[in-house]
């Protein structure tokens, strides 16, 4: 018979298993990682957080940086003891025609012919010769036939080129037609090696050499020369006498001032070839430094002179006449030692006088009849130009250009 009791004992029992089969199975299944838990109610989720990777740390530590290294400048002038930029790259012109050499040797190939005044860039000195760049020939001249551009070489003078822009040529305080306020030539040019616009100031290279040194006792005592002009064209020379000479003509107070004795126009400009066409004389005049620059050229370092105040002279510049004389009577022009010998007129003021002492220190010649003409007697020796041509072109460059 069947027991009912027994079986509700049986069926319980089995229930318990099974009971206990599915807690412990749901239980396993919820503790699986790769599922996730519903949220409560009510309940934001909380955001798994990531362990921080050991190749990046939470906090970066600041980098180090590396120092910038600062170029070393070289003081050309210390290191060269004449310029106070490297000759490389500036800008020369042939004082009579030459002819270009392959080598430095005048028998060698001739590789051109440069015509009087023509110009072409140095590259650089080779004993007595220049190899320079001249229509795209790398080639050879002698450097004593050569004139060579002040500005690029002594940037630190003051260049005022009035004759290039507003003549100040007077004589005894009178205006000279067709002189006086006007541009007798064009020589204020672009130019490449400083990437501005500056004068073309040309010289003989070797009295340039003579200007550096002048340049640098003037600078020793805070001082500055200023250069009013160095080659004339023969042209210009000219067109200056034969106005000068017309007036005087017509005009008795301007005939007066250069004809006075012992005085004659020749001594207030040259009726010929005068050493302004040779490339050995220049006008200057003297200021007190204000204020400087430090600039670079390439790896080269060197001031500018960017504040100045002009010393006012007994006259001004290019007064022609017998108001601007410094000796009593005419001195001889082509001895380096006549002048020496003869004592300055009373009226020479200091600065005019510390202004001849910085240029004959530095081994220029005085003119008796004007304050601030001064000339290279050596050079003068090798001086063959006439110039009978304008100088009006710059080919300076960088000194990179030159290695190119």
């Amino acid at each position: 018979m069947f027991n009912v009791k027994r079986a509700c004992v049986v069926l319980g029992i089995i229930c318990l298993f099974i009971g206990s089969f599915v807690g412990v199975y749901v239980f396993e299944y919820q503790g699986d990682t790769n599922i996730s838990k519903p949220n409560k109610e009510n309940e934001p989720s909380k955001p798994i957080e990531e362990e921080p990777s050991e190749k990046e740390p939470s906090e970066k530590e600041p980098s180090e940086k590396e120092p910038i290294e600062e170029p070393e400048y070289i003081d050309y002038l210390k290191e060269n003891g004449t310029f106070e930029l490297p000759i490389n790259g500036a800008s020369g012109y042939a004082a009579i025609d030459m002819e270009l050499k392959e080598n430095k040797n005048d028998n060698s190939k001739t590789l051109d012919t440069i015509k009087a005044g023509s110009g072409f860039t140095i590259l650089k000195e080779e004993g007595d010769y220049f190899q320079v760049n001249y229509n795209a020939k790398i080639g050879y001249l002698k450097h004593q036939l050569c004139f060579i551009n002040l500005p690029d070489i002594i940037p630190s003078i003051v260049y005022n080129i009035t004759n290039s822009k507003s003549s100040k040529m007077v004589s005894s305080g009178i205006n000279i037609p067709n002189i006086t306020n006007e541009k007798l030539y064009d020589a204020y040019k672009y130019n490449a090696r400083f990437d501005t616009k500056e004068y073309i100031v040309p010289v003989l290279y070797s009295m340039a050499k003579k200007i550096a040194t002048a340049q640098h006792y003037a600078m020793e005592e805070g001082n500055t020369l200023i250069i009013y002009e160095a080659f004339r064209p023969y042209e210009v020379q000219r067109k200056i006498v034969n106005n000068l000479s017309e007036l005087a003509l017509n005009n008795p107070i301007v005939n007066e001032g250069i004809t006075t004795a012992p005085w004659s126009m020749v001594w207030f400009i040259s009726t010929g070839i005068s050493n302004h066409q040779r490339g050995c004389a220049i006008d200057v005049s003297l200021g007190k430094i204000i204020e400087t620059e430090e600039k670079h050229l390439g790896n080269y370092i060197y001031k500018d002179i960017t504040k100045y105040e002009e010393y006012v002279m007994f006259t001004n510049m290019h007064e022609l006449s017998i108001a601007s004389v410094i000796y009593p009577y005419q001195v001889d022009s082509s001895s380096k030692e006549a002048w020496k010998n003869v004592k300055l007129l009373d009226n020479v003021n200091p600065e005019a006088r510390t202004l001849q002492g910085y240029c004959t220190k530095a081994d220029l010649s005085p003119l008796a009849s004007e304050w601030w003409h001064f000339n290279d007697l050596d050079s003068l020796k090798n001086a063959v130009s006439k110039g009978n041509f304008l100088i009006e072109t710059n080919y300076s460059m960088s000194l990179e250009e030159t290695k190119k």
